[in-house]
């Protein structure tokens, strides 16, 4: 059995894969156009896009919103399929972010790290961008399509659920990251139980797409099983020659055990589940003291505590300069054990899904 198509309004991507956005330079317009290539949605983020602007310093807002035109404009030369950003709701610049996105004309816009109750008002006049929120709960999505209609007279176009085995940062407490309550199994059909009932009373579809975990071609056909329109996924996409971060960067990948992911308590607030590696043993163990922030790039870092600086950290990863950096990671980069181009993880997705559909 083939793929299905994945529908979002009146985009079609031909097979039910969103890349994730993965910020700090690790999924930028190469990335994200080599997945479009093959079908998908390819996805760049915005979180500190503008890292590698010379005047990312002295004018943050700026350089990040030249970067990310720059970015769409980039993939957009290097395919003709979709290209999304995410632009977490979190960040000090998102308005900044969201309208240059929506000027350059991009396909989509996912949003997390918040409820971005406001993300309609910034819709021009024959805007075709697709709005599509980063939920964790059913709460969450009844109150954005509440809020998106009574202010806007707009529903989502789409609905992105991630569960607590993501990487980066989870829209989770502590004790709920390993809940069974809280499954990514559990949220998706919550979701779509919630949503499908305000959608049908408009008579229009809100496709509901997982994220979190998800690894192989059966976990998609699970997931499609439970009535998800596609699935999103990030970990796997670092561990491809298109990635946009550097090689020693995705060897972290390669090298890691099972017991090297970790949940660490991030300096913007949320925990977050990355590779244990001597920099992040180090804060735990206090040894890192608070420092002048840069950028101030995410609104809920209290620069006065934080032991150190997560864009900077997150920076040096990605050129794999790991003495004062660490990389996030999903709960299943300890299987990945090699790089391989993206077509080639899209064929094996497709295997894969096409012999749990026969099983």
């Amino acid at each position: 059995m083939n793929f299905p198509e994945l529908k979002i309004g009146d985009l079609v991507s031909r097979i039910p894969i969103i890349q994730g956005g993965m910020g700090v330079g690790i999924s930028m317009s190469g990335l994200a156009s080599a997945v479009a290539n093959e079908g998908g949605i390819g996805v760049i983020a915005g979180a500190m896009v503008g890292i590698d602007e010379p005047d990312i310093t002295e004018n943050p807002v700026a350089a990040n919103v030249r970067a990310l035109k720059q970015m769409i404009r980039k993939a957009r030369s290097l395919t003709r399929g979709i290209i999304g950003v995410n632009i977490m709701f979190a960040l000090t610049h998102y308005a900044d972010l969201v309208k240059a996105a929506i000027e350059e004309g991009v396909d989509i816009i996912f949003s997390g790290a918040g409820l971005p109750m406001d993300l309609p008002g910034y819709l021009t006049n024959g805007s075709r961008t697709k709005l599509v929120p980063i939920v964790s709960s059913a709460r969450a999505a009844r109150l954005i399509c509440q809020k998106w209609l009574s202010r806007f007279n707009y529903l989502p176009d789409a609905f992105v659920v991630e569960g607590p085995k993501a990487g980066g940062h989870l829209g989770f407490k502590l004790e709920q990251i390993d809940d069974p309550a809280f499954a990514i199994e559990r949220l998706v059909v919550e979701v779509i139980e919630a949503v499908d009932a305000i959608a049908a009373g408009r008579g229009v579809t809100v496709p509901v797409i997982a994220a979190g975990g998800i690894y192989t071609g059966a976990d998609i056909q699970r997931f499609l099983n439970l009535g998800a329109a596609g699935v999103q996924m990030g970990t796997r996409f670092v561990a491809t020659h298109e990635c946009d971060a550097s090689q020693d960067f995705k060897k972290t990948y390669l090298e890691a055990e099972k017991e090297d992911l970790i949940i660490i308590k991030s300096p913007v607030g949320m925990p977050g589940r990355a590779l244990r590696n001597q920099f992040l043993t180090e804060v735990e163990n206090g040894n890192k003291t608070p420092f002048t922030c840069p950028y101030h790039c995410i609104k809920t870092c209290d620069r006065t505590k934080s032991p150190y600086c997560i864009a900077l950290a997150l920076a040096g990863a990605r050129k794999g300069k790991f003495k004062n950096g660490f990389a996030f990671a999903g709960s299943n980069a300890y299987r990945i054990d090699k790089i391989i181009s993206v077509k080639e993880l899209i064929d094996s997705l497709k295997l894969e899904f096409s012999q749990a559909c026969c099983c």
